[in-house]
């Protein structure tokens, strides 16, 4: 079959795209770059948040009317939603041909070849224990995906994420080393590590070193940047912290959601955390790394949520002067706690919120950006676009940085100046070229 892949959501996701995608190819399938050019399309989805969701209901419908029109064409449902009585209700009424879950990912292959064989309908749901020592391909990519652990242990009354992905599971040291060490040889320059809450990595097995070890060990083979996602904050313990200030090509950025600032609206969320205990970390991670960026979530509006709490996020938020922050409306995501037990607030109280965050996200990012202009980073650039002024990369601090289009003749690694910044946007220079004034673009 010629096949296309259509990703929703996280890292997560991208990493299992990456693996069907070796699956099928393994398999004698070819992949083609656009849908209308396959005669299977797979739709990776997420279930984190409604819209996504959404995304994933008008995909279907467009597919299920090209069916009607005469297009010879198999669907698959495959990623969280699939693993939700949502998702298969919805597979259902559009006339899904394959539905998989994220535990079962490596089933394509079979589901493909039944389908080729006349099965009308092919399901897999369960979490497959040979995904811990499964080992994906490394990717044609300078940017590289290696989940260390699937599954969440922690029950945020939000979060559908226990019931879509299982329980906590930490694939063993060999294979992740063994990943790992395949990416370096195929020329991988960033590598990250995935997992649902990452740090918790080995705590449910004695014999498993701890995340902190575990990260020391992947930046030990030398791939040039190592980061991590994403991390909850009931296990982010100090020797994380110390592994990252003392080496050298982990990145000095670390992204730890809060979701709220107020103890009340936390104990509501089950976060497992107060207010205080989180900040006692951000001040040790400040205290500790050197030029650190954090980023974070926060979910505007949660259910119970009045304007003091409110308050109390946007308190919490000038304390740590968040350099980056992913900010969303409260989605009441059926089948979590908080769908079931909590009544939904105004739309128009959630959203009047996260402008205001909004507002404060883009001073703090204004005034972290602009300690920059003038400074030399390291910027990974991943693409060379077809035409454009600029091109896009990433520094270390995992700050989005535009430079001339006629300075980068290849992909990789640069030295770049920082001339000018913008809430969300560096503009510099690759080291070597005559530093001018650079137009911005809109922000």
């Amino acid at each position: 079959m010629r096949a296309n892949i259509i990703t929703y959501g996280c890292q997560m996701n991208e990493y299992d795209s990456h693996t069907i995608k070796s699956e099928l190819v393994a398999g004698g399938h070819d992949m083609v770059d656009h849908p209308s050019d396959a005669n299977l399309i797979i739709l990776n989805t997420c279930a984190v948040r409604g819209k996504p969701v959404e995304k994933v209901i008008t995909q279907l419908g467009e597919l299920r009317k090209e069916r009607r029109q005469g297009r010879d064409l198999t669907i698959a449902l495959m990623g969280c939603l699939a693993q939700l009585e949502e998702g298969q209700v919805i597979a259902k009424k559009f006339g899904v041909d394959i539905l998989i879950g994220p535990g079962a990912i490596t089933d394509v292959l079979d589901a493909v070849n039944e389908i080729e064989a006349g099965k009308k309908q092919y399901t897999s749901l369960e979490f497959k224990s040979h995904l811990e020592t499964h080992i994906t391909p490394a990717p044609n990519s300078l940017t590289g995906y290696l989940t260390i652990m699937r599954g969440c242990n922690h029950h945020c009354t939000y979060c559908i994420v226990p019931d879509t992905r299982g329980p906590e599971v930490s694939r063993p040291v060999d294979v992740i080393m063994q990943e790992a060490e395949a990416m370096k040889a195929a020329g991988i320059q960033e590598i990250y590590l995935l997992g649902q809450n990452v740090n918790s990595y080995g705590l449910e097995q004695n014999k498993l070193p701890s995340f902190a070890q575990i990260l020391k060990m992947v930046a030990s083979t030398g791939i040039p940047r190592v980061k991590f996602t994403t991390s909850h904050p009931m296990n982010f313990s100090s020797d994380v912290i110390d592994v990252i200030a003392e080496t050298e090509n982990i990145a000095n950025f670390i992204h730890l959601p809060v979701q709220s600032g107020s103890n009340k609206i936390l104990k509501r969320m089950a976060r497992e955390y107060t207010r205080e205990e989180y900040l006692k970390i951000i001040r040790e991670i400040r205290e500790k790394v050197e030029d650190v960026v954090i980023s974070t979530d926060i979910i505007a509006g949660f259910p119970g949520e009045t304007e003091a709490d409110f308050d109390e996020t946007l308190s919490l938020y000038e304390e740590v002067k968040y350099e980056h922050a992913y900010m969303f409306i409260y989605s009441a995501r059926p089948g979590t706690p908080s769908y079931k037990h909590f009544e939904d607030m105004p739309r128009k109280t959630k959203t009047d919120r996260l402008g205001k965050l909004i507002e404060r996200q883009k001073h703090w990012s204004l005034e972290s950006n602009r300690r920059y202009e003038g400074r030399n980073v390291r910027v990974l650039i991943k693409e060379i676009g077809q035409s454009g002024e600029y091109v896009m990369g990433y520094s270390d601090q995992n700050h989005t940085v535009l430079v001339p289009a006629e300075q980068i003749t290849k992909l990789g690694l640069y030295t770049v100046k920082i001339n000018t910044a913008t809430p969300h946007t560096l503009y510099g220079t690759v080291e070597g070229f005559k530093t001018e004034t650079i137009p911005l673009l809109m922000a």
